[in-house]
């Protein structure tokens, strides 16, 4: 039986009941206490988890806490991971890892001299749709990939997010740091690790946007960052894929990502989500092959109505923790984690690379690297799931 780990959660927001819904899925960790700088909202969280709310000092120094879950503001993310640390705990952050590649470095050195873990979401490639498509990759069903299309386009997270502010800030906002890490981390599952990155930006939407939900509702907030990015990013493996990152597109019609190869094409489902069917392509004029993923433990629908999580869908798979309960296992079985801290410190690189291609209007060489995750095969899968 595998040991269940004592999680102690930082950041009572949003995403926090996600965390909480994970319990009905994967039973090797437990949140068993939560701090916020915001003492109401610690309170309030306990008060629905039958938890115990105490301070973030407090929580940080408990020798009970052996994960901390760190569900910040991304530019609190690097403080507190960093804590959490040199406080001897191991360490899951929602994305990004920081806010600056400087930062991040200093987490992963300082992860490997503790011999900690250090964690980062996204882990829905972990998902079903990600999984099929990586299975179906290394059996070479469309050859080399050689190009590829990917894109997010939507108004702005405004409309579904009760404390957006952060995600138009200067320095800690845009599409890129919001919905990048979801599509980087999976196309670095899919491809491996990228070597140059190519950019422009835009900002043609409006200079103020209106919060749609929770207590702030109708409240105007200035945008002070670029909210378009096109992207070309050149794989270690000489893929070439295209992505485009928007706050300002109303609607498409676009897939989320296609991948083409020397064999035949391939629809990847939308990374921000865990099920989805992928589709083949391996002849011109031949009908599309669908490979569905709703019978895989990470692809089964398990949300049947909306939510007020306003990234799930009235029917889709949504098993977020999975990365947390994977990481756990890994520290009991001393293996190296999928969702870890080289993964996403070449994501963090490929964030900030693009920023600052797009800012210079120059090509970027990354500095990091990773290796490709593996195959969460079944067996694995079924060693965290109740």
């Amino acid at each position: 039986m595998s040991k269940v780990f004592k999680v102690g959660l930082i950041g009572c927001g949003h995403i926090a009941e996600t965390y909480f819904r994970a319990h009905k899925y994967f039973k090797n960790f437990k949140i068993i206490k939560c701090a916020d700088v915001k003492e109401k909202a610690a309170k309030k969280c306990a008060k629905i988890y039958k938890i115990k709310a105490v301070s973030v000092s407090n929580l940080l120094k408990d020798k009970q806490v052996e994960i901390i879950l760190n569900l910040t503001p991304p530019k609190v993310h690097y403080q507190i991971a960093k804590k959490s640390l040199l406080n001897g705990k191991h360490v899951y952050s929602e994305k990004p890892l920081a806010i600056n590649l400087k930062d991040g470095k200093e987490l992963l050195k300082l992860s490997k001299k503790k011999k900690l873990y250090l964690g980062n979401a996204p882990d829905t490639f972990l998902g079903g749709g990600n999984q099929k498509s990586k299975e179906l990759l290394e059996g070479k069903s469309i050859g080399k990939v050689n190009l590829g299309n990917a894109i997010f386009a939507f108004p702005g997270v405004q409309s579904y997010h009760p404390d957006p502010e952060p995600w138009f800030a200067k320095k800690e906002g845009g599409p890129v740091i919001d919905m990048g890490p979801y599509y980087l981390t999976a196309l670095v599952n899919l491809l491996g690790p990228a070597k140059e990155v190519k950019a422009a930006s835009l900002m043609k939407g409006s200079r103020f946007r209106t919060i749609g939900i929770g207590p702030k509702k109708g409240k105007r907030i200035k945008v002070e960052c670029p909210t378009t990015y096109f992207t070309t990013i050149i794989f270690k493996n000489g893929s070439i894929i295209r992505l485009t990152l928007s706050f300002d597109v109303i609607a498409h019609q676009r897939n989320h990502i296609e991948l083409y190869g020397t064999k035949g094409s391939m629809i990847v489902p939308d990374p921000n989500m865990f099920g989805g069917s992928v589709y083949l392509c391996k002849k011109l004029g031949s009908p599309w092959k669908e490979f569905k993923t709703n019978r895989m433990p990470l692809g089964k629908i398990n949300i049947r109505t909306q939510s007020s999580r306003a990234n799930e869908s009235p029917t889709n798979a949504n098993y977020r923790g999975v990365g947390l309960a994977e990481m756990a296992y890994c520290i009991d079985k001393k293996k190296i984690h999928r969702c870890n801290g080289e993964v996403s410190l070449h994501v963090l690189d490929l964030i900030q690379s693009t920023m600052q291609s797009a800012k210079t209007n120059k090509p970027i060489r990354l500095s990091t690297t990773c290796k490709i995750p593996k195959l969460f095969i079944n067996k694995e899968i079924n060693k965290i799931m109740r």
